[in-house]
């Protein structure tokens, strides 16, 4: 027999055994139950009992339970009696009926009327529903007449173990770290059971490890998942699956179970030290390599990851001279070695370093012996290669005097072949850096001289370039910067500062301040200028005016006398001497402007013109002024009248302001035709046999109709261009809407008839041609007057 079969059968047994006590228990209390109520309707001796006591009696009744009991998950041939109702009034002879009512009352459970057997009619679950309310009643089953109040009462589902354990939250994850001690908390899981955890062991949970031992281990009563093996390391294994158990009716046989799965992951500490690949790196560095190139790798391996994993390297040994230095690849973890000088094969050909790996975060419990770190040994091999050349210096300062002649030397450089070959070196200034051709350099020995005279004051610096090349690699080429200052030498005279003007007031005080001078010096003397003013010999009693010297390298002109008037004379020009104090000093001389002008009391100047003092006494400014106001005027009123006395005489008969009053239209075109001009028709004057009729005039537009007169009609050869033009005009001089002024039209028609012939082939009388020209008048109008010139020509050659 299956075990869920037999447990529901152990079930079953031992909720029958319960009913069949409760039934023996209710047997022998019945007497009793008679004893009260006949007590309780029989009290009081022979006195009958009032209407309330028989109502008391009456509501009385002695039901058998008010709990009844039905076993889950029964399923039988036939409905399962769950228990049965019995009340006192239910006596031999009696005709009452049994009513039920409430949850599931007709439908889950029914009652039998006579009886009172009540019957479970399904299959119940007590995890759907675990407990039932209803409503029993005994009625008169004549009437129907309640005999007695309803009672309520309840029915439970009685549990048994039909629901397996379950996790609801699996699988599940975890991490430990790696080396924990035994017995670390890892997790705890947790696994439900739907039976009645009160009654019985139906949910009473015990949980085991099915998979996972010996690693880990579990507490059966709490399902706290604990280590259960000693130094458990992660780089032997990472990730471990672990199967629990849950058993429901305490572990013991017979009890439903579930699983789950905890997939426990070992976390990593720092617990292993970097370990170099191999204990001896060699590497091969040419000398010309760039400092802070890389020149090679090393790299120690760590079992660990993340920031156990990294490590940092350094060098300890044989870099004494600080011509190496390592650093670490973040991505890589490769330890670099990078130059921080450069290398000279010539001067040390071979390296040997030593290099430690250290981790950057080190275990404090396991490192107390140094383990943490390893060492390795990098041998450097300088190869040699072929190097440009060296300057002594890199930047040369040169120093030459502005008065320096040509092919002056001022300096020079040195460079030297570092190769043990010893190439010869060649000398070049690059021209980029010397577009004047400034200095030359001798291309053997790096002398640099001057090509061209120099110029303190146009330029104090000159800085050129010089390369050196080795003979034999014109490939190897270095460069060196010379910075050359030029020197100052006295050869600038000192001049005015600006060109100075001073004014004087006429009416000036004797010793009056008129100008303050000062000097300017292109050159630049070391302890600085000094100037020294001095008159023209030939001024130096000059009655007018004196100097003074200031002491700060200016001078003050001052005014001996106060009778200077520009009647007499307006403009003064004093010429001063400026000196400096150079080796040899220089001078030059500067002439001063002094105008006298008219100034007010106060020593403003107001005016220093010369027409103040021409114009006639008494005569102002203002006079003068409103004079040649009064002159305007009168000229502006002159025009004005000449322009009225112009448009009164103009012809009042134009009303369009765009007529014109000479129309003068020349034709001298060779051009395509008649569309050539709008003016007239000039197909008229070009063929005037065809003409007959009145052409209207085309430059203005009539207001009366005219009726010119019928010409006449004239024949192919009857043309007078004489009289065609006389007609014209005598039609254009009576012609009332015609303006009163003449148009003159020039007409270049030079008639028929030319002595000189044509020299077309068409009209030549030797032609033998027998063609047809009558297709020409079909063309049109355009060609009709050909069509009738070769007609002609073959009617006079039959003739």
């Amino acid at each position: 027999m299956p075990k869920r079969s037999e447990e529901m059968l152990a079930d079953l047994w031992t909720s029958l055994l319960l009913m069949w006590i409760t039934c023996a228990l209710h047997v022998s209390m019945a007497p009793f139950n008679n004893q009260s109520k006949s007590l309780q309707t029989g009290s009081g001796g022979s006195r009958e009992p009032s209407e309330g006591q028989r109502i008391l009696s009456r509501a009385k009744r002695g039901w058998v339970w008010n709990q009844m009991f039905v076993l889950e998950e029964f399923s039988g041939p036939d409905p399962i009696l769950v228990g049965r109702l019995h009340t006192d009034l239910d006596v031999g002879g009696k005709n009452i009926k049994y009513v039920l009512a409430g949850e599931g009352a007709g439908t889950i459970f029914a009652i039998n009327e006579k009886t009172g057997d009540i019957h479970a009619m399904k299959r119940l679950d007590r995890e759907e529903k675990a407990e039932y309310t209803l409503t029993a009643q005994v009625i008169n089953r004549d009437t129907n007449e309640p005999l007695e109040p309803p009672s309520e009462f309840t029915i439970k589902v009685q549990d048994i173990n039909d629901n397996a354990p379950e996790f609801s939250n699996g699988p599940y994850h975890a991490t430990v770290p790696e080396m924990s001690a035994v017995g670390t908390s890892v997790t705890k899981v947790t696994a439900t059971d739907a039976d009645d955890p009160v009654y019985g062991n139906s949910a009473r949970l015990v949980y085991s490890i099915l998979e996972g031992q010996p690693y880990f281990s579990i507490d059966p009563n709490s399902a706290d998942i604990k280590v259960a093996l000693q130094a458990m390391d992660r780089e032997m294994r990472e990730e471990y699956l672990v199967v629990i158990q849950a058993k429901d009716m305490g572990g013991h046989m017979g009890g439903l179970s579930g699983t789950t799965t905890v997939t426990i992951t070992l976390t990593d500490i720092n617990d292993n030290p970097p370990k170099f690949s191999k204990n001896l790196y060699e590497f091969t560095i040419p000398e010309d390599l760039g400092v802070g190139k890389p020149g090679g790798k090393v790299k120690a391996n760590d079992r660990d990851v993340g920031e156990n994993g990294r490590s940092t390297y350094s060098i300890i040994e044989g870099n004494e001279r600080d011509f190496f230095e390592i650093t670490t690849d973040p991505q890589t973890q490769e330890g670099i070695l990078r130059l921080k000088k450069r290398l000279d094969f010539e001067t040390q050909k071979f390296y040997a370093l030593k290099v430690e790996a250290t981790n950057i975060r080190p275990n404090a419990q396991l490192d107390s012996v140094g383990q943490f770190k390893d060492t390795a040994t990098v041998k450097v091999t300088v190869e040699d290669c072929d190097e440009p050349p060296v300057f002594s210096r890199s930047t040369y300062t040169l120093d030459v005097h502005e008065n320096a002649t040509v092919n002056t030397v001022i300096g020079q450089v040195d460079a030297r072949d570092p190769d043990i070959t010893g190439s010869q070196v060649r000398y070049f200034i690059d021209r980029h850096t010397d577009l004047e051709r400034q200095f030359n350099i001798n291309v053997e020995d790096g002398k640099i001289t001057l090509a061209k005279p120099l110029d303190r004051e146009t330029e104090m610096w000159h800085n050129i370039t010089v390369t050196a090349t080795e003979v034999k690699n014109h490939s190897q080429i270095s460069r060196a910067i010379i910075a050359i200052r030029v020197l100052d030498i006295n050869d600038n005279a000192p001049e005015f500062a600006t060109e100075f003007e001073a004014f004087l007031c006429e009416n000036g005080k004797p010793g009056q301040v008129i100008q303050t001078v000062s000097a300017v010096d292109r050159d630049d003397p070391q302890n600085g200028h000094s100037f020294l003013y001095s008159l023209v010999p030939e001024m130096l009693n000059n009655p007018n005016f004196t100097i003074k010297n200031n002491g700060d390298n200016s001078i003050s002109i001052l005014a001996k006398h106060d009778t200077f008037r520009r009647q007499k004379q307006e403009m003064y020009y004093l010429p001063i001497i400026v000196t400096d104090n150079g080796n040899p000093p220089m001078s030059s001389t500067n002439t001063l402007t002094i105008r006298v002008c008219g100034c007010s009391r106060e020593g403003i100047v107001q005016s220093c013109n010369v027409e103040a003092y021409v114009l006639p006494i008494g005569l102002s400014m203002g006079a003068l002024i409103a004079i040649l106001a009064c002159i305007i005027l009168l000229l502006v009123i002159v025009v004005l009248f000449v322009t009225l006395r112009r448009h009164k005489n103009e012809p009042l008969i134009i009303k369009d302001d765009e007529d014109v009053r000479e129309n003068i239209i020349r034709y001298d075109d060779e051009g395509g035709g008649e569309e050539d001009t709008e003016a007239f028709d000039i197909a008229t004057l070009q063929n005037p046999d065809g003409i007959n009729g009145y052409l209207p005039r085309k430059d203005i537009k009539p207001d009366l109709q005219f009726m010119p007169r019928q010409g006449q009609n004239s024949g192919p050869n009857g043309v007078d261009v004489d009289e065609f033009i006389n007609v014209r005009l005598h039609e254009a001089d009576n012609d009332p809407t015609a303006p009163p002024y003449d148009s003159i039209q020039i007409y270049g028609y030079e008639g028929r008839g030319s002595i000189a012939g044509s020299l077309s082939s068409l009209e030549t009388a030797s032609s033998e041609s027998d063609q047809n020209f009558d297709y020409l008048r079909e063309w049109g109008p355009r060609f009709r007057r050909l069509g009738e010139l070769y007609s002609v020509g073959e009617s006079d050659k039959e003739t």
